[in-house]
């Protein structure tokens, strides 16, 4: 039954809906990929709970990158155990954060984010055009055709909350592919988001009810005081929570052999982790 092109909805009981705008509908009908980028956090797993409910499954792949001994444990597991078997891509960085910090001397920064930009965005864009490559081998008809679907949301940052929700992606859309830039839950709030994980009977990741705001990375350049301590706190005393049990250790050590702090300074004052967290490394 051909669907409403003018708006689908996630029934979240009496919370407000989530409409799907026209032209995603018509890629739908289209038979456009729509590619999750699934990092195992909350706002990943909301946006996949939507997205299942309007596309086909053979229109859903999901695509993981991996930050190996930086990330909270059991990420991947958790994005198989709430999904319903779509295709999972998981692929990784040619080097990791750590590494990365080590050969530039500094961490990553809100204005020099190669954390996002090399660990995430570029795997994930090779993914998603060898994924494309798969299709075009196979002769789908609508191999070229990509919606790289994001679940970042505008409620987190004021730089979240200015990006287009929905745009086409000239600079991936060449060599035959027509690939689309989506961010189905930007509107949502933090609590639209728990409330579609709870309509579908879901948790989300152990470590929100630990007290973490934040997923992915164990300690994040956007994390608050209050997260950086819960992290570390956990990091030291839980080892099972994280992929390194020496993984605070080696924040600290990098802070102490380059000579520059993880975190930007708050009201002037520079803080190194363990004067942020007060937990020794």
């Amino acid at each position: 039954m051909k669907r409403d092109l003018m708006t689908l909805e996630l029934d979240l009981g009496d919370e407000r809906p989530a409409p799907i705008p026209a032209p995603v509908a018509l890629l739908i009908e289209r038979g456009a990929l729509f590619v999750v980028n699934h990092s195992g956090g909350k706002d990943s797993q909301a946006m996949y709970l939507l997205l299942r409910q309007h596309v086909p499954a053979d229109q859903l792949a999901i695509v993981h990158a991996d930050l190996g001994a930086v990330e909270w444990a059991g990420a991947y597991e958790h994005i198989l155990a709430t999904t319903a078997g779509e295709p999972i891509h998981v692929c990784r960085a040619r080097r990791t954060l750590l590494e990365m910090i080590e050969e530039r001397g500094m961490f990553p920064s809100p204005q020099q984010r190669q954390c996002t930009s090399d660990l995430k965005r570029g795997p994930i864009e090779r993914t998603i055009r060898e994924i494309t490559r798969a299709r075009k081998e196979a002769g789908h008809p609508a191999w070229g055709l990509i919606v790289n679907c994001m679940g970042m949301r505008a409620e987190e940052s004021a730089n979240r909350a200015r990006l287009a929700t929905f745009k086409l992606h000239a600079g991936n859309s060449k060599a035959g592919r027509e690939w689309y830039d989506w961010l189905p839950i930007h509107a949502w709030s933090e609590a639209d988001v728990f409330a579609a994980i709870a309509a579908a009977g879901q948790k989300p990741h152990v470590i929100y009810a630990l007290g973490m705001r934040r997923f992915s990375c164990v300690f994040c350049i956007y994390a608050t005081d209050e997260d950086l301590k819960t992290a570390a706190t956990l990091a030291t005393t839980r080892p099972e929570l994280v992929n390194d049990p020496g993984i605070y250790r080696k924040y600290a050590g990098l802070e102490r052999s380059t000579g520059q702090v993880m975190m930007m300074p708050k009201n002037g004052v520079r803080r190194s982790l363990e004067q942020i967290t007060g937990v020794a490394a």
